[in-house]
């Protein structure tokens, strides 16, 4: 038993981490399916065989070996791994070689059990014949999502930079959908062109990416909502206004969240959920705060050797921020110009309201800390409801929920909490009828009014 325990420890350190991808096929878990497929079309443009696997078709198979206190997410993501390697056996027989293959999940510090995901399904792909062969790769937040060992390190500055434009991208083209599907003139005709706009921007990605000619995509953005336009009915009066925050995965996952924002549609709303890029520039600023503690610390006790350590990682990261919301307001000023697409939070301002209002702290970390102000933001701008999805036991979107639901009664704005796990809840579409009905209330009194600052 002992030899046993060690040899699993082991595992979870020479087959979790950074590995490189180099004549290995990564295997991406669809979490947002857009920028989920332009991530995996990044990669392919650095010459890195990136497929994204099918999502929920192995659910039962997550459920098995997984005990329900696990948050959904991990059951889906074992699911689509053990799914698609059956799939892969069936089809290659004995050549089949689990070796050829990096399964990709990232983790996170701090109290999230997201921190555990990768670990958890190692020693479940342990105890199966010929999975223990297979490689987990993981980039983490403790070090900003560093890329370093993946790939050639002269390309890895260079495919941080288009990967994070690709997530940009990838945004940029959900909140357009949103934006057309409440006012399409034909039902459908806003899914199937979205679905051919990430096709064409998975193979911009693949074959210019590795250029950096991000103005050139721009370009081919801009096109996508020009024609987007046409697909709009200028006699449909504006809808209410719905945010959504929560836990990242299940706010994104369409099969996840039972695919919450078509049916908000459904009965009347126009939504805009948060954004995968929110969270990527949260874990850069977070870092950037952090080091910039340490420089403190390290300065009063006059440590010269870390304060310059500290020093170089707080212009390290205040570079990448930088960078990252030059690159991303960039972006949102040419789209905005063409049609109203919702603009992003930033990070900062987020950390203010929680100051002004003493409602959280950046010091506990979680997803708390964008959901709360963003809570607070969408209801300053104008924002009709807000709705808070994440896994059934999700310890931050429940401390989201604490604190917001009595400062949303007093500020009269509908607000639903949806917490999900594997079952289909009979009352939820219920419950969303009579969130929407308040939010139309709130929009016929209000219009899309906001509340002062």
């Amino acid at each position: 038993m002992e030899s046993g325990n060690v040899l699993s420890f082991k595992s979870l350190t020479s087959k979790v981490g950074r590995f490189n991808l180099k004549g290995k096929t990564v295997l991406v878990p669809e979490m947002n399916r857009i920028g989920s497929h332009l991530i995996a079309a990044t990669f392919r443009g650095f010459g890195v065989n990136a497929k994204v696997m099918e999502t929920c078709r192995g659910l039962d198979l997550g459920k098995e070996y997984t005990s329900g206190k696990e948050c959904y997410p991990c059951q889906i993501t074992m699911g689509d791994i053990l799914y698609f390697t059956e799939k892969e056996k069936e089809k290659s027989g004995d050549s089949f070689n689990p070796e050829d293959y990096v399964y990709f999940m990232p983790e996170a510090d701090g109290p999230c059990r997201f921190g555990m995901y990768n670990k958890f399904q190692r020693i479940v792909m342990d105890s199966i014949p010929g999975l223990d062969k297979l490689k987990i790769g993981s980039i983490t937040t403790k070090d900003g999502y560093s890329l370093s060992g993946l790939i050639d390190s002269k390309k890895v500055g260079d495919l941080k930079k288009v990967a994070y434009f690709s997530v940009v991208i990838g945004d940029i083209l959900d909140r357009l959908l949103w934006r057309i599907r409440p006012y399409e003139k034909e039902p459908g005709t806003a899914d199937d062109f979205i679905e051919k706009s990430m096709q064409s921007m998975e193979d911009a990605f693949e074959q210019c990416g590795t250029e950096k000619d991000f103005d050139k995509i721009i370009d081919m953005m801009e096109g996508i909502i020009e024609q987007a336009g046409h697909i709009m009915d200028p006699e449909i009066p504006r809808k209410p206004l719905i945010g959504i925050v929560g836990e990242i995965y299940l706010r994104t996952h369409v099969h996840a969240n039972q695919d919450t924002i078509r049916m908000l549609e459904k009965y009347g709303g126009e939504v805009v959920n948060a954004s995968i890029t929110e969270w990527v520039n949260y874990i850069s600023y977070d870092r950037l705060r952090e080091s910039k503690i340490d420089l403190g610390l390290n300065w009063k006790l006059f440590r010269l050797g870390a304060m310059k350590a500290s020093l170089k990682k707080v212009l390290g990261f205040k570079g990448e921020l930088f960078y990252q919301e030059f690159v991303q307001k960039k972006v949102y000023k040419r789209v905005k110009s063409i049609l109203d697409l919702a603009e992003d939070h930033k990070v900062e301002e987020l950390e203010n309201i929680l100051e002004e209002e003493d409602l959280f702290s950046f010091d506990v970390g979680t997803e708390a800390c964008l959901s709360i102000p963003g809570i607070l933001e969408y209801v300053r701008g104008g924002y009709n409801g807000v709705v808070n999805i994440y896994p059934f036991t999700c310890m931050p979107s429940t401390i989201t929920s604490a604190i917001v639901k009595p400062l949303m009664n007093k500020l009269r704005v509908p607000y639903l909490d949806l917490p999900y796990d594997s079952s289909f809840q009979p009352g939820r579409e219920g419950a969303i009828r009579t969130f929407m009905y308040q939010a139309y209330q709130h929009f016929k009194h209000n219009g899309r009014k906001g509340m002062p600052g």
